[in-house]
């Protein structure tokens, strides 16, 4: 069962309310204003089901905050100071949302005092001796055409205190942090810090995940970009592939613990004859294993086209485990050479020819700028980020859970609770595995006789 159906089964043992610093009182100054109601909330889902289940319990079925301007908020914008960081890895959009943040900030509020903190939290620790970047709507003017981030990112926590010295020390009062599920987790102790020691400081997270593995904020933003990345990789895998007998395209893909991107890219591309990701173990040899099941591709067509999640496979990869990276995430063993190996060794053992082409433009992919609906999402989360800043919400994150106009608030605990992962008996992967056959190689007893491109 998913962490989704999960929560929603049990609402009742959940907090689906967003931490608030406050009344509001202060009259706001947005312009163009369709004000939402501080009562006006959105469904998480409207299954009725779902529906029938909390009315049987006595409790209100699960909902988020809606997202949007107040006509009341709590800081004043004539004394609000702004700061604005991205952490982790890099996605296409980044500089998108630090334009939105300031732009909204700006535009809106009248806030004249932006802090561009410089490689991410370390950025906010004094010790590194990284001077924030002064924004403004000038300097954000055109970044949205260049790919990655202007501020600069990091990986690696830094002290929580220290943090809020910093913004206690530069009269910060609104804090944007654009990150995945560590940096939103560091967000969170940064909140909560805040809160102990009765700071009125408004801690706001951005959804940035290329994995797209965060819970209840809907599709991150960036994800899109980097599928249609993928295009040209996957177009040149499949030209290697045929362009010789026995040819395989093998192409590792970003998705350490979730394999969404490599989903999702097979879908996009259906050339691709298999796609392994973390939450579908499987084997190499044997008779259901990835071995043979090429051979049995080859039987068909005599080429092949492989996408592999980077965090796929990794209990056959021999070497040494539990070493981590600088947030403390467990580091991948490199399943894409692996795979090139184990394969050419065991069609050269057999006397077989093979050609296997190998691709990894993992990082090419999350470099790009955002483009078309990404970005478009981008400046509506920044969007709604600010205005639930200025209405004094904390601890929160901005999610797209219902991927059209409706944007809500989510509590930050909510959304790290557990990492988003494809689910084995949905639409997406019965998708995969209809667009590949890959079942038809893998399980021959069990294939349906079609020929897959």
């Amino acid at each position: 069962m998913s962490i989704f159906d999960k929560v929603v089964e049990n609402s009742a043992d959940y907090d689906f309310d967003v931490e608030c610093l406050g009344p509001c009182r202060i009259p706001s100054p947005v312009r163009n204003p369709q004000f939402i109601a501080d009562d006006a909330r959105m469904l998480l889902s409207n299954d009725v089901a779902v529906l029938r289940n909390c009315a049987a319990k006595h409790c209100p079925p699960p909902s988020f905050e809606a997202a949007g301007p107040r006509a009341q908020i709590y800081h004043d914008p004539a004394w609000s100071r702004a700061a604005i960081l991205t952490a982790g890895g890099l996605c296409p959009g980044l500089n998108h949302v630090i334009k939105g943040l300031v732009e909204i900030l700006v535009f809106d509020y009248g806030i004249k005092t932006i802090y561009g903190i410089r490689y991410g939290y370390r950025g906010l620790v004094a010790r590194h001796g990284l001077s924030p970047m002064m924004l403004d709507t000038e300097v954000v003017d055109t970044i949205h055409t260049l790919g990655g981030t202007i501020l600069g990112s990091s990986r690696g926590q830094q002290d929580t205190g220290e943090i809020v010295d910093t913004l206690t020390r530069m009269n910060i009062n609104l804090l944007f942090c654009v990150g995945g599920d560590g940096s939103l987790r560091a967000a969170r102790d940064i909140a909560n810090e805040c809160r102990q020691r009765e700071l009125a400081i408004s801690v706001v997270g951005i959804p940035k995940t290329i994995d797209n593995d965060l819970n209840f904020v809907g599709r991150s933003f960036g994800f899109e970009t980097a599928i249609a990345a993928t295009t040209p990789i996957i177009e040149s895998a499949h030209m290697e592939a045929k362009g010789c007998i026995n040819g395989i395209g093998l192409i590792k893909l970003m998705g350490r613990d979730s394999g969404f991107i490599a989903a999702y890219a097979t879908v996009a591309h259906p050339v691709v004859n298999f796609c392994l990701i973390p939450e579908s173990p499987f084997e190499m040899d044997g008779e259901h294993g990835l071995l043979h099941a090429i051979e049995r591709r080859f039987a068909r067509k005599n080429h092949a086209v492989m996408i592999v999640a980077e965090g796929a496979g990794q209990e056959l990869i021999a070497g040494e485990s539990g070493q981590t990276d600088a947030s403390g995430n467990p580091r991948k063993k490199d399943i894409g050479e692996y795979l090139r190996q184990r394969i050419a060794e065991h069609f050269a053992g057999k006397g077989a020819e093979v050609s296997v082409k190998y691709f990894d433009p993992s990082y090419s992919i999350r470099s790009v700028p955002a483009a078309g609906a990404d970005a478009i999402r981008c400046y509506m989360l920044s969007r709604c980020a600010v205005h639930a800043a200025m209405a004094g919400r904390t601890n929160c994150v901005v999610g797209n859970m219902h991927h059209g106009g409706t944007y809500t608030l989510v509590p930050i605990p909510l959304a790290v609770i557990e990492r988003q992962k494809v689910q084995l008996n949905s639409d997406l992967w019965r998708s995969v595995l209809d667009a590949t056959c890959q079942n038809d190689y893998f399980r021959p007893e069990g294939r349906n006789h079609s020929v897959a491109s």
